[in-house]
């Protein structure tokens, strides 16, 4: 087993307080402290917004000093790989996939003699000290008893401008199932309604709201505790998609290699970290009417948008004296979750070889992809059908369920290089043969299903095939630039607005296209018509998207296609002259007047320009570094109209 870390090796102690971590990023040079006012409100997310997508000579944690409030805020504390690194206390995020593998591995030999078994009697005497424990008396996180608990003494952010209000967006929520007493620690939003209710967004796939509905059912009040700050292990630990029954806090005495210290609740019979820097005690009433929560600013740089969840009652807030309030935004990529997924996708690719798929090699979820709409594997291939089984295996593991499209490569492929994926696909892909649609669980954010939170995923399999893929398919090779005439494309469709033809150039045979819709089944007619033009002989695949998107930048016309698509229902496969089939992908905003789409579709995550102008003045005094402008400005003609919900 690899020894405990130092803190020579890791650069940060990882057994203290909030304040601490934040001293090791100011002397690390990674963050930036802001003594003037900031407003809570719109304010603070503007300025984070503009810090997180500038690259890495700007991109530094973020404390503002003055809120209004009495407390600071920091965010963007993990809006890097070098900041999400220092927080879990590792010099490279694989380092702990690397510790994982090991540990597994020494537990798992056989143990033949006597002498094996008292061998391993050390590693299980770490692995015990890891376990969390609950200790008598008050923690750091009870120093000051707010007498008149109230929410509106914490600088909670308004985020983006049609939210619902202010929302706790890094909050370590703990419950308890009645019946067996296991604890789930897991992070959901919370929308501030007054000062001692909020709302509590767990979602249908969760194990907090299984907890919610035994609750319900045997008629009984829910405690509920909400932790925020403290050690940064304990707040990745919560977004960790652990199996269910297994403590979050198993997962962070392991990463800070020193258990997780919990007190009790002072009104609550919950336990928290007794290091946290706030704690928000209170109840959930299942038999309680819904309230009505939302629009929030999500991850997938849209709005999710107002629906019905359970009330949180405040019993009691207490805090720390030196009291930080941690917090962050999201938004369209890259922002600072975007590290913590990196994080999550480098550790969880050690427990998914070793109990599911020993032929995977590595995993990435790209930034545009938001997490579960595009996951990238790479295996040891050895058998046909290989890459199916993995997919399908993949779709059944935990949150890999919500996952919507999954491409699969042979293990010599760079799958951190997008590009070097793209070109390897453009080699060993036949859409008849190697694309497979299903269907199943999606993502409740996940906005362009037909039925909420269920619909289409597409698994593509770009692995070299073997003779027995390969019966009754041609060989569907492509080998340098691909001559391509888009003017002339565009003369003869004048439907299209703009053509990004940037991977036909490297050889790819994908072309990105904007259209504006205007009849009923208009891309399913369109789609046979330009498929069998002479200009797309060598063009196999079609992302069409909205007219008013600039898909010029390649990285966000895949936010954006991502995001758009259900791969089942938004294809349309054309074969051509030669039989080779070809396919045509929707990834424009569906209507229920042109698709006979009944939910409302969200809006995008911009800025209003009042806040812009506000930052704008600011900026020179904040002591932020070179201006920078408001990537608001770049995608506000890229809006539907309307506001939250797109018009």
């Amino acid at each position: 087993m690899a020894p405990p870390r130092t803190i020579s090796e890791s650069g940060f102690d990882m057994f203290a307080s909030l304040p601490k971590f934040i001293a090791e990023l100011d002397k690390a040079g990674e963050l930036i402290r802001i003594k003037d006012f900031v407003d809570p409100h719109l304010q603070i997310s503007e300025i984070t917004d503009r810090i997180s997508k500038s690259g890495d000579v700007q991109n530094k944690a973020l404390l503002f000093e003055n809120t209004g409030t009495g407390f600071p805020v920091l965010i963007n504390a993990y809006g890097s790989e070098k900041r999400m690194a220092m927080a879990l206390g590792v010099a490279k995020l694989d380092d702990l996939a690397l510790e994982i593998e090991q540990l597994f591995k020494k537990m798992v030999a056989p143990k033949q003699s006597l002498m094996d078994k008292l061998r391993a009697l050390p590693e299980l005497a770490e692995i015990v000290s890891w376990m969390p424990k609950t200790v008598s008396g008050r923690g750091a996180c009870q120093e000051v008893v707010m007498k008149d608990p109230d929410l509106s003494k914490l600088p909670v952010l308004t985020c983006w401008p049609e939210d619902g209000g202010p929302f706790i967006t890094l909050p370590i929520i703990h419950t308890k199932d009645p019946e067996t007493g296991l604890r789930n620690v897991g992070l959901y939003r919370m929308q501030v309604f007054d000062k001692t209710m909020t709302g509590m967004h767990w979602h249908r796939h969760k194990v907090s709201a299984k907890h919610y509905n035994i609750y319900k059912k045997l008629g009984k009040i829910m405690p509920v505790a909400v932790a925020i700050g403290g050690d940064p292990s304990n707040a990745y630990a919560a977004t960790a998609p652990l199996p269910e029954g297994v403590d979050e806090y198993m997962l962070a005495g392991f990463i800070r290699k020193k258990k997780v210290e919990l007190v009790q609740c002072i009104t609550q019979d919950v336990q928290v970290p007794a290091d946290a820097d706030f704690v928000i005690e209170g109840y959930v009433d299942p038999s309680e009417e819904l309230i009505w929560e939302g629009p929030f600013g999500d991850h997938t740089g849209y709005y999710s948008l107002a629906d019905y969840y359970p009330r949180f009652h405040v019993t009691a807030i207490t805090h720390r004296k030196d009291a930080v309030y941690s917090t962050t935004i999201v938004g369209i990529p890259p922002q600072e979750d975007a590290w913590i997924g990196k994080a999550t996708e480098r550790i969880f690719i050690a427990p998914i070889r070793l109990t599911m798929l020993p032929e995977l090699i590595d995993m990435v979820m790209p930034v545009e992809g938001v997490f579960h709409n595009l996951v990238i594997v790479k295996i040891a291939k050895e058998y046909p059908g290989h890459a199916q089984k993995v997919m399908n295996a993949l779709w059944g593991a935990g949150q890999m369920m919500l996952n919507k499209m999954l491409v699969v490569v042979d293990e010599d492929v760079n799958i951190h290089d997008n590009l070097a994926v793209a070109k390897y696909a453009a080699l060993h892909v036949d859409p008849a043969r190697d694309i497979l649609f299903s269907q199943g669980p999606m993502d409740v954010l996940d906005h362009a299903c037909t039925a909420f939170a269920f619909g289409g995923k597409m698994g593509i399999d770009a692995t070299k095939k073997m003779p027995e893929e390969l019966a009754g398919f041609k060989a569907s090779a492509t080998a340098g630039p691909i001559v391509f005439d888009k003017a002339s494309l565009q003369k003869e469709f004048p439907k299209i607005h703009a053509v990004n033809d940037l991977l036909l150039t490297l050889g790819i045979p994908m072309l990105f296209v904007s259209v504006e819709k205007t009849e009923p089944g208009q891309l399913a007619a369109f789609a046979p018509t330009l498929f069998a033009h002479p200009i797309m002989a060598n063009v196999k695949l079609v992302a069409v998207l909205d007219h008013t998107i600039d898909i010029s930048r390649m990285t966000d016309a895949v936010w954006r296609f991502a995001n758009n698509l259900d791969p089942k229902r938004d294809h349309y496969p054309f074969r051509d002259a030669q039989g080779m089939t070809k396919m045509l992908f929707d990834g424009t905003r569906k209507t229920k007047e042109l698709d006979g789409f009944e939910r409302p579709w969200p809006n995008i995550l911009v800025s209003d320009d009042a806040t812009i102008k506000q930052v704008d003045a600011m900026w020179e005094r904040l002591g932020l570094g070179a201006f920078i402008e408001s990537p608001s400005l770049r995608y506000k003609s890229q809006m539907y109209g309307g506001g939250a919900v797109a018009e």
